[in-house]
């Protein structure tokens, strides 16, 4: 995640469809499908490696966390096929021991899930062979490491038609999955770009989508005037466009960086995350941009990483993830 500057240009927001009046829709298909996560949740990517945070394994997590993505699964030399190891520099003795500590947090209640991509990710599903040996090698790895479902945080683009279908394949095959995406802000600005018609078309079984509030340039809110990054409205105007275009509260989440050290730009205190959840959750705490309407069942927030938290005390998940697990 953390990670290059975006292209610094703007896509119009005309495209985003209105949800029906009257509150915020709830689709039972989503809650029944991620029964394990919370209603409110706190995701948090685990780092596979070491690049100056602090190392830690995931018995190290804290509890705030409800979601716990493993970046990252790696592209094979197969089209669309991913794989999973572990790097020797985050400290386990051998996989059965980070195995154990999978199954140690799911017996807490958390969810432990693959992440695929990163800034550095290089997968491509771009028919429908790649499609399949994506879901074949998805369901291989919850399989092999015991993961409960997976994350998709391909900052070079996705095909909507064929990772849609390579995930509804992997929900076939796993009904209980639990999938994330953490799109960068420009794959979120309209209906149309391909990760958010991603998420729409597989809007029944979606757990969330945190998109990535950081490292961007300024972007349209759902009102179509322009907010820069680092305060609460562009928190709350970017979450609306995703709120608005159909995808359910709950399965919307903010994600920022856990310290300035976790991003390029874009990082935000926590009482800001938590500003911004209160305006969007209850009308409170906002700032110039108050959402016509509130929407109660959004679902949190996310940051990257558990290890820039860590290696900021534990400030980020400590203010953030009482306040998230809060909301009513």
């Amino acid at each position: 995640m953390a990670r290059a500057q975006i292209r610094k240009r703007l896509l119009g927001v005309a495209a985003v469809a209105a949800l029906a009046a009257g509150g915020p829709i709830s689709t039972g298909t989503a809650d029944a499908a991620t029964a394990a996560v919370p209603k409110h949740a706190v995701t948090g990517y685990w780092q596979n490696f070491d690049n100056g945070a602090t190392v830690q394994k995931l018995r190290d997590v804290p509890d705030d966390y409800d979601i716990i993505a493993v970046a990252f699964a790696d592209a094979t030399g197969s089209p669309g096929a991913v794989d999973f190891r572990l790097d020797p520099a985050v400290g386990y003795g051998s996989e059965q021991q980070f195995k154990d500590d999978i199954k140690a947090k799911q017996a807490a209640g958390k969810s432990v899930i693959i992440s695929v991509g990163g800034q550095n990710g290089t997968v491509s599903v771009g028919d429908d062979a790649s499609a399949n040996a994506f879901a074949s090698s998805i369901t291989a790895l919850m399989d092999e490491y015991g993961f409960d479902g997976v994350d998709i945080d391909l900052e070079n683009g996705v095909n909507s038609t064929y990772m849609s279908k390579a995930l509804k394949a992997v929900h076939d095959k796993k009904s209980d999955v639990v999938v994330t995406m953490a799109p960068q802000t420009i794959d979120m600005q309209s209906t149309s770009t391909e990760y958010f018609k991603t998420a729409l078309a597989i809007k029944d079984f979606l757990t969330v989508v945190n998109m990535q509030y950081y490292n961007s340039g300024s972007m349209n809110g759902c009102d179509g005037k322009t907010y820069a990054q680092g305060s609460v409205d562009f928190l709350t105007s970017l979450a609306c466009v995703q709120l608005e275009g159909g995808l359910d509260p709950s399965q919307v989440g903010i994600g920022v960086p856990a310290s300035p050290k976790g991003a390029g730009s874009g990082y935000v205190e926590p009482s800001v995350v938590n500003a911004a959840l209160d305006c969007l959750a209850k009308g409170t705490g906002c700032g110039s941009f108050k959402p016509a309407r509130t929407y109660p069942g959004i679902r949190g927030a996310m940051t990257w990483s558990t290890n820039w938290d860590a290696a900021a005390g534990n400030a980020w998940s400590k203010a953030v993830g009482p306040h998230v697990h809060g909301l009513s």
